[in-house]
């Protein structure tokens, strides 16, 4: 796999734009009433790392992370500040924000995921790349300890218990996450001169699947 487990310089994603993506179908009928479908189980990111960069030092930062990817060849990690933990932005995680599964009395791995809902209608992210450190997890509300009792897989997001999760027991986890991504483009084009007068590079980054 091209990926490369660096995380993009957090002080210059700070500030970027960027947010999920969707494809939808969409067929209007003769009768005018449409059919909509979509091809995407998951919607994709894409940021600008270009809005984040404030000085010179930050150009050659941006540029020697690049040549470090080989452009668009290798991913790596991208912090979303919008959205990079399992709960609301302005409150502390803990073990019980997301659910990841129920326990069979077999099955001791279990994938990160992050619930987003409205009304009735829920989406389920999976999460392949939490931050080492970050991951708390319990069983019916009871935190459990790191590496005695579970492990994580910062690599795949992958939860596995020494013993398995006996039946329909809830299996919770909070935790903060990175998104995959790579460059969406092979060539970086900088000029000092626009950049001392406020003018910074498009540097786009799109989500990849993993």
């Amino acid at each position: 796999m091209n990926f490369h487990e660096a995380r993009y310089p957090t002080s210059l994603s700070f500030g970027s734009s960027g947010g999920p993506e969707r494809r939808t179908e969409i067929v209007t009928l003769t009768n005018g009433f449409e059919e909509r479908n979509t091809p995407w189980e998951h919607s994709r990111r894409h940021f600008d790392a270009g809005a984040g960069l404030r000085s010179l030092d930050d150009i050659e930062t941006l540029i020697s992370f690049f040549e470090a990817r080989r452009g668009q060849l290798y991913g790596f990690r991208w912090k979303d500040w919008s959205d990079f933990k399992s709960c609301a932005p302005s409150k502390d995680m803990g073990p019980t924000d997301q659910e990841i599964g129920r326990g069979d009395g077999r099955n001791r791995v279990f994938q990160l995921v992050k619930a987003y809902s409205s009304g009735e209608q829920i989406y389920v992210r999976p999460i392949q790349k939490p931050v080492l450190g970050s991951v708390r997890v319990a069983l019916e509300g009871d935190p459990k300890v790191d590496t005695l009792e579970y492990n994580v897989d910062t690599a795949t997001g992958l939860i596995t218990f020494v013993t398995p999760p006996d039946i329909d027991v809830r299996v919770t986890a909070g935790f903060e996450f990175d998104v995959p991504v790579r460059f969406d483009t092979d060539r970086i084009s900088t000029s000092m001169a626009t950049f001392r007068a406020g003018e910074v590079p498009a540097v786009p980054v799109i989500e990849v699947r993993l």
